[in-house]
């Protein structure tokens, strides 16, 4: 991939969509540095820049929901990705499948495919 056709902002860094390849479903949204691009591409699972820790971070790497990689995309301006996943259990550290399983009514429209206590403590 040639990472100079993405639009990184001030911060270097650019939004990315992990949806999963089967289902077409949108698991999350988080942030990616050109380095976090480039492990997911060597590696063959997400990464992404956690704005909070201010680093490197394999999606996966502490519950054991990996994302395996199957395409990275680019939108047509380049300011934003979308990782094609395979998700493992579950994207959101909230339990849920999706991180997007709330409507803006306040919904609760998802799936708890795991407890967040037993797998952050």
């Amino acid at each position: 991939m040639d990472l100079s056709r993405l639009a990184f902002d001030a911060d270097g860094l650019v939004p990315v969509v992990a949806q999963d390849v089967d289902t077409g479903q949108v698991l999350m949204l988080a942030y990616a540095s050109a380095a976090a691009i480039e492990a997911s591409l060597e590696t063959g699972y997400a990464h992404y820049h956690s704005r909070s820790r201010g680093a490197l971070w394999e999606k996966g790497a502490t519950s054991g929901h990996r994302q395996e990689l199957y395409d990275v995309r680019i939108d047509c301006d380049g300011d934003a990705v979308l990782y094609l996943v395979e998700q493992a259990v579950g994207a959101c550290h909230t339990g849920h499948r999706s991180c997007f399983y709330r409507t803006l009514e306040g919904a609760d429209v998802g799936t708890v495919v795991f407890d967040p206590d037993e797998v952050y403590g």
